[in-house]
């Protein structure tokens, strides 16, 4: 027996903590994924593999195939979570992993774990898709989190998704943005831990109307003709967040005398920017030490 999938990554480009409660969020499937391939082998165990952008092992374990139990493994913190995960898929579905003699499993990730591309997510949706459960539940039975990147692993264009009482609403969008020449993503150099983002963000409270506005903003920006337009709804969608969070915006903190316009994705802190500018406005940002910067229409799917 081999089997393989592959999920795409994501980038939530509007809605970042506020797509928790409710909020509508812009996300993308990028160009980066993550592949899974399963081989049956002789023995009684399962035997996993995990390999980098460059090729390179960053994690191998082996399990008991019978009960799951861990045999052996190059990193606790992450055989204990895997372990989490299938124990998760197999109790969604409980003939998963009964039927095989022995596997072999191989993932491999085509960004650096650190981007925060989602190495998380298109794990669980890989699992999902080998176990035949339904993704969100793993998601939610797992690292939790509202499942967009859950959408974005599996829709081949930009999505607007909106948890509805908790149930995920996927609306696909057009791939083509009017002004993508004029978008970049810049690297912060640091990964976000978005649990412990997520974490945080649930210990603040808010104004009822946050989700309204962010929701309002979302689809104005995905309305936007023209990169001027685009540029005040990501300074609004900035403010409105810093001020709800008491968290000084990323372009006020780092970028302050740049000509063009940074956002915030995702978990604040960390991992990728969105910005506006030209092909010159490049080097900015490498000046400051940021070379990881990638054209929008290179990053989207």
């Amino acid at each position: 027996m081999k089997q393989e999938f592959y999920s795409n990554g994501k980038l939530l480009l509007s809605g970042e903590y506020a797509i928790l409660d409710g909020a509508q969020g812009w996300a993308i499937p990028t160009k980066y994924g993550q592949y899974l391939r399963i081989v049956s082998q002789e023995t009684e165990i399962l035997s996993w593999i995990s390999i980098d952008e460059k090729g390179a092992v960053w994690f191998e374990g082996t399990y008991s195939l019978a009960s799951l139990d861990l045999l052996s493994h190059s990193d606790t913190t992450i055989a204990t979570a895997l372990q989490t995960v299938l124990k998760a898929a197999q109790r969604l579905n409980p003939s998963f992993l009964t039927e095989a003699g022995g596997l072999s499993v191989e993932t491999g990730l085509s960004f650096p774990r650190d981007w925060g591309l989602g190495s998380s997510s298109t794990l669980i949706n890989n699992i999902a898709l080998w176990s035949e459960v339904d993704p969100y539940l793993l998601l939610k039975a797992t690292f939790g989190g509202s499942g967009y990147d859950i959408a974005c692993a599996q829709h081949p264009t930009p999505i607007l998704f909106q948890l509805e009482n908790g149930i995920p609403r996927v609306q696909a969008l057009p791939a083509e943005i009017p002004f993508k020449e004029a978008l970049y993503f810049v690297y912060l150099n640091q990964k976000q831990n978005s649990r412990e983002a997520i974490a945080a963000y649930r210990q603040l409270t808010f104004n009822a109307g946050l989700i309204e506005q962010i929701t309002q903003i979302t689809q104005e920006m995905v309305a936007a003709t023209r990169i001027d337009q685009f540029e005040l709804l990501m300074q609004r969608h900035e403010h409105t967040l810093s001020h709800a969070m008491g968290i000084e915006t990323v372009q006020s903190k780092l970028f302050s005398d740049y000509s063009g316009t940074v956002k915030s994705l995702g978990a604040w802190g960390g991992d990728f920017v969105l910005v506006t500018g030209t092909v010159d406005s490049q080097m900015y940002f490498k000046e400051k030490g940021y070379d990881v910067i990638i054209p929008f229409y290179q990053m989207i799917l």
